[in-house]
């Protein structure tokens, strides 16, 4: 038995997916291939522009695709809140969740309108609204739900002290934090889905080191030297060695969200050269992430931060 492709992703006509973050990278690519395969999907991100560019490019390349955007920005509560609040107007149940968006390693502390750190509230505060907001539709939907980790999860630890990180800021070690927050609740709510009879199917991917904007638009965002290095050195002599690409960094996450075979509490990603790089299958989590108390904690203490539970 090979490796999963997209030719292995079953049919998803008549499935409602909504991909956070899919103007671009990975989610752009996510939301293509659902389409290819006939879910209908709905754009979700920030820029609206970049929004009505990704369906042209996506009804390109599938003219009969059942595409649209809708307007999230996973920073504000607010916005999550709405976005939330229209999908449970039209009440349609949800087939697929993956909650992709993700800002990287911002090099000095940001600060949301809520007052949350930028990197925790777009890469997970965020995704856990969102996910307990939408969770009648996903329920209704029996949904498989994906989140987003990395291989950064490895150095992470939570502060359960001040996970806000108002002092001590690092960019690598939040973003870390952030990632494997991810990945924690993304196992507790397949657990908690199993308990209460949620119906869902939870899932955690990681893309590998994929040749995405995240990098450019994060740490050397306000480095021009290092842009400079980045594009000129590391790009084309270092990064196809140690790298894939956005198409290739996907396929855990297609995988994650369309192969029956990949139970709930799965962990997926890359799976050669320390899982930078090569084709999807099981992903090594690290012990932290694997702490079923410390889990439990982050999901109560996520609840009280953004407001909103579950069920």
């Amino acid at each position: 038995m090979g490796f999963f492709t997209t030719d292995d992703i079953p049919d998803q006509t008549g499935k409602l997916a909504i991909v956070t973050g899919s103007t671009g990278g990975t989610g752009y690519e996510t939301a293509l291939e659902l389409t290819r395969k006939g879910a209908e999907i709905v754009i979700a991100a920030r820029h609206p522009g970049k929004g009505e560019d990704a369906i042209r490019r996506i009804r390109r390349a599938v003219p009969t695709a059942q595409v649209r955007f809708e307007a999230i920005d996973l920073a504000s509560q607010a916005s999550v809140a709405a976005f939330a609040d229209r999908m449970l107007e039209i009440g349609r149940p949800i087939g697929i969740l993956v909650n992709n968006a993700g800002v990287m390693a911002l090099p000095t502390r940001e600060v949301t309108g809520d007052g949350f750190e930028l990197q925790l509230a777009t890469n997970y505060l965020g995704h856990f609204a969102l996910t307990a907001r939408l969770l009648p539709l996903l329920s209704a939907g029996r949904a498989r739900v994906v989140q987003l980790s990395s291989i950064a999860h490895r150095r992470g630890r939570i502060r359960f002290d001040d996970l806000n990180h108002a002092t001590g800021y690092r960019a690598w070690p939040v973003y870390a934090q952030s990632k494997l927050a991810m990945l924690m609740f993304g196992l507790e709510l397949d657990r908690r889905s199993t308990a209460n009879g949620w119906g869902l199917t939870s899932v955690v991917a990681h893309p590998g080191y994929a040749r995405t904007g995240l990098i450019a638009n994060g740490p050397l965002v306000r480095a021009p030297i290092a842009r400079a290095a980045l594009d000129l050195i590391v790009r084309p002599l270092i990064e196809p060695l140690i790298s894939h690409s956005a198409a290739a960094g996907t396929l855990p996450i297609l995988m994650a969200a369309t192969d029956p075979s990949v139970a709930g509490g799965a962990y997926v990603g890359a799976t050669r050269l320390m899982e930078l790089k090569g084709p999807p299958g099981p992903a090594k989590a690290e012990p932290q992430a694997l702490d079923t108390a410390a889990a439990a904690r982050l999901w109560e203490a996520t609840e009280a931060m953004v407001g909103v539970r579950f069920g």
